[in-house]
């Protein structure tokens, strides 16, 4: 079976929001809300917050123990401030957190809290449900 790090990155994300659908669930404000302080508008895709749930699950899977932190820097864009130069902008950390609660009730991530690396960790049908959705 392939691994996420063979195949299409961009198909595999597709595929994999397409088999969270069932698992996952949008919320009501996710109509409004935009995805960090340096965006000017929410997403245009209606299926942004299902695309954001299979990218979150595959990069707790690549990264190991993550936390909320790192990933609003992940996510993260530049602010266009007009006449100043732009300047960098954390990711919605609500966002990120109620997709990281989901995934837990889903049984795909665990919080792992003991030793140096804290941070949600992927569970085994986490990884094969990521591991089934690779494209190549």
């Amino acid at each position: 079976m392939a691994s996420i790090n063979d195949g299409d990155i961009q198909k595999s994300i597709e595929k994999l929001s397409e088999s969270l659908k069932s698992l996952v669930k949008s919320p009501d404000w996710a109509l409004f809300v935009k995805t960090g302080a340096g965006k000017e508008r929410p997403p245009v895709d209606l299926d942004w917050f299902y695309k954001r749930s299979a990218s979150v699950l595959i990069t707790i899977y690549r990264r190991g123990p993550i936390g909320v932190a790192k990933l609003r820097v992940k996510y993260g864009s530049r602010k266009r401030r007009g006449h100043k130069p732009a300047k960098f902008c954390l990711a919605s950390g609500k966002i990120i957190r109620n997709v990281m609660q989901q995934l837990e009730k889903a049984e795909l991530v665990i919080n792992k809290k003991d030793g140096i690396h804290k941070g949600r960790i992927v569970l085994p049908k986490g990884k094969s449900l990521v591991d089934k959705s690779t494209v190549r």
